[in-house]
């Protein structure tokens, strides 16, 4: 026998494997032969092929139907807001965040988006002398209230003392947490002043007006904004200068192997 016809013997090109018969069974195509079953299976693929270009091929020839510029808003209010001490009357949808009209309506691009949840910071901005997260306030929701961004706070072409500090103490390294950094401290040195106690206060009976905040309460107060590059020692240098005066430069040693013993054991 010719090594091609023992070859064919062996193979059976005609006859299903096991597996291929439980496919079969479950397409509802039982007593078709191997030839038929490869074609069917290459049919098949080519029809989900093209459905799959047609249907992409639809999408853009529909997305190019679309009107250029877009004017209807849902939801659509008219609302004031005082940005650094200017009034900015917009038509926004109801669920625009601060942000969003800030950045985008405004042209006021110092305040940075991030995470857009919450939760690193960078969006911070002042709203009547408080911190806030400007990506989860609503902008119809600051009507009538004062917004400070990190825009408004020179004076007269003058920086303010707490940029200043951060431009000494190279409280930064890309850059892009710094405006939210810079406005939470600000905010911080109200609280300070207001005597507003934090997780850390010692003693919540003789708290004051007028703290002189403690390096750990400046952490602690600071912790919600994000510096990925990690310039929280000088972050907090710059601040300490701004708030008592304590304008030395720190300077860095290995911690002891005691010292090490306490962190572990803490």
């Amino acid at each position: 026998m010719k090594e091609d016809d023992k070859f064919k013997e062996e193979v059976n090109l005609d006859k299903l494997s096991d597996d291929e018969n439980i496919i079969l069974d479950a397409m509802g195509l039982n007593g078709s032969s191997r030839r038929k079953f490869l074609k069917q299976v290459s049919t098949a693929s080519l029809g989900i092929y093209a459905s799959s270009f047609f249907t992409s091929e639809l999408f853009a020839s529909t997305m190019k139907d679309l009107p250029e510029n877009t004017t209807a808003l849902l939801n659509e209010i008219k609302v004031n807001l005082r940005v650094n001490e200017m009034v900015k009357p917009l038509t926004l949808d109801s669920r625009t965040s601060l942000l969003d009209a800030l950045r985008e309506r405004l042209g006021l691009t110092g305040t940075k988006k991030g995470c857009d949840h919450g939760q690193c910071g960078a969006c911070t901005v002042i709203i009547d002398g408080k911190r806030n997260l400007s990506c989860l306030t609503l902008a119809a929701t600051c009507e009538g209230k004062e917004i400070t961004t990190v825009e408004g706070l020179a004076k007269n072409s003058e920086m303010h003392p707490m940029q200043q500090a951060f431009l000494k103490h190279d409280g930064f390294q890309c850059g892009y947490c710094t405006p939210g950094q810079i406005c939470s401290a600000i905010a911080l040195l109200e609280e300070a002043k207001n005597g507003e106690a934090s997780y850390v206060t010692e003693d919540l009976k003789t708290i004051k007006s007028g703290l002189t905040l403690s390096e750990e309460e400046i952490r602690e107060r600071m912790s919600g904004n994000i510096c990925r590059c990690g310039a929280y020692n000088n972050i907090v240098q710059a601040f300490k200068e701004v708030h008592s005066g304590d304008n030395e430069m720190p300077t860095w040693e290995f911690a002891t192997q005691e010292q090490m013993n306490k962190a572990k054991n803490a």
